[in-house]
């Protein structure tokens, strides 16, 4: 049975995304998914926030999607040690999956 995520899970799953992948892309200047992936994502977590602003305050990085407009990651915590550490993790595993399918 797969349970569905609530209104607080999924803003925190896609801000965790939003973060990670804006790392994989400035800061690692690499991507592993598109552009429009990304900005589905983005406007997806906008709306939530824009439906539910009592119950994205109270998640996690709260402070740093207040105001956002979804339109870039940049000025979002992308130099966090965990979000750079996720990233690399994402990027190791893009690499061996790459090179599994290239054997």
């Amino acid at each position: 049975m797969i349970k569905s995520m609530t209104v607080a899970e999924k803003i925190k799953q896609r801000r965790l995304q939003m973060i990670v992948h804006s790392a994989i892309y400035y800061i690692l200047n690499d991507n592993i998914i598109s552009d429009a992936q990304w900005s589905q994502w983005a406007n997806e977590l906008k709306v939530l926030q824009e439906n539910y602003p009592e119950t994205a305050a109270e998640v996690e990085y709260a402070e740093y999607f207040k105001d956002w407009d979804g339109s870039t990651g940049f000025n979002l915590p992308i130099d966090d040690e965990w979000a750079l550490r996720k990233a690399e993790q994402l990027m190791k595993w893009r690499e061996r999956s790459t090179s599994k399918r290239n054997d």
